[in-house]
């Protein structure tokens, strides 16, 4: 599942084509903050960039944890193994296929000893329903299957001839899977017209989820952008804020009140990942958890949600959010984007001072978890000795 794009199915109906900021912040930082909230956010290239120094600059003055971490991130030398990890991932034969499904078993089953979240509690109606947006390989809801026995469940996984990573995940009567592009489901997303001059104009994919009512007890959103899938060229540059924001929008909104996201993130202290696990916080309870089995050199960790008030005021303006931002970076200029971006975003010292706190203590582990890990990495143990190979 971790890094898949996604899929879907057919319908009847068609698309028409037609805390207080430490003192210790930089004069710099606050002058831009201040500049942003005189400016009413004219430049929101320059709000964004600002935001993020400030939440960088608050955590390097803070957990023994980060700053042991952004140390070691600067340290690296590890270019060539991840590119050779790249390599693999993109071209595995069929070994490596059964070894990265069989990780993400083993990553899955991590993540249910330590949170429970695979587990559905208690079922909206009858059998659990389950809804993976970006299933590939499939170990995740290999997992969730099995702990949910009788549970049904919807896939999707962006083709393998399309560029997609293969599905193991053996077939199941009880799992519709649908081999598709979830950041092509434009009539779930609210848009019914599409621009006959649109470059993907014939290939947004028609409604998928049945009705309104259609709900999922567990939502899992792990797919990432895959770097062999042919894309028209208007998407290269915003294409991971079209999956994220598409699969978020999409499985928050089809998910039961009362139910859980698992929700695949990058660093912890990065602007686009803090806004949205504070928006998180204000409808669920948010723990986060990195895997020690797998991926733990890596930025990258799950934010479980749970307890989800999916009908909550917040929920829904976040889900009108997402959908406002897939739209723009689909049909609208870069400038439109950056707006929709921005738009009922916090600001940087709001965050802090409401959350600043909760996110160091849930960061703490997941920033230990990768440091370990790189400080015991090859590449690093390379550079200590002199040799600075490079991997």
């Amino acid at each position: 599942m971790a890094t898949a794009a996604p899929n879907e199915m057919t319908s009847d109906q068609g698309l028409k084509t037609g805390e207080h900021l430490s003192d210790t912040t930089d004069a710099t930082t606050q002058m831009a903050i201040m500049s942003i909230s005189e400016s009413g956010a004219k430049n929101p290239d320059q709000e964004y960039e600002a935001k993020k120094k400030v939440l960088v600059d608050y955590f390097r003055e803070g957990p023994p944890e980060f700053a042991k971490l952004d140390a070691l991130r600067k340290k690296a030398t590890g270019d060539t193994f991840f590119m050779q990890q790249r390599h693999k991932a993109d071209n595995p034969d069929d070994q490596l296929a059964q070894g990265f499904y069989d990780m993400m078993k083993r990553i899955g089953k991590e993540m249910q000893k330590c949170t429970g979240a695979l587990k559905v509690k208690t079922a909206g109606w009858g059998k659990p329903q389950i809804l993976d947006m970006g299933m590939a390989p499939g170990g995740f809801l290999a997992v969730a299957m099995e702990l949910n026995p009788g549970a049904h469940a919807m896939g999707f996984s962006l083709p393998e001839p399309a560029g997609g990573h293969r599905v193991m995940l053996p077939d199941d009567a009880n799992i519709d899977r649908r081999d598709l592009d979830v950041t092509m489901l434009a009539e779930d997303l609210g848009v019914t017209a599409i621009p006959s001059n649109h470059p993907d104009a014939g290939r947004f994919v028609p409604r998928q989820f049945a009705t309104n009512q259609q709900q999922f007890d567990l939502v899992i959103c792990g797919g990432a952008v895959v770097r062999k899938q042919e894309r028209a060229s208007y998407r290269e540059a915003y294409e991971a804020h079209r999956l994220s924001t598409s699969q978020l929008a999409l499985g928050l909104e089809r998910l039961r009140p009362g139910g859980t996201m698992v929700v695949l993130f990058h660093k912890v202290e990065a602007w686009g990942t803090a806004r949205e696990l504070y928006a998180f916080d204000g409808f669920s309870r948010v723990r986060l958890f990195k895997p020690t089995t797998g991926h733990n050199k890596r930025s990258s960790f799950y934010m479980v949600a749970t307890d989800v008030r999916s009908r909550h005021p917040r929920a829904l303006r976040a889900v009108a959010r997402w959908k406002g931002i897939w739209e723009a970076a689909t049909f609208r200029a870069e400038g439109g984007l950056l707006e929709a971006m921005g738009s009922g975003e916090p600001g940087a010292e709001e965050l802090l001072e409401e959350f600043g706190e909760q996110m160091v203590k849930m960061g703490r582990k997941v920033w230990k978890i990768q440091a370990d890990a790189l400080e015991r990495a090859p590449f690093m143990r390379d550079k200590r000795d002199g040799s600075d190979k490079g991997a």
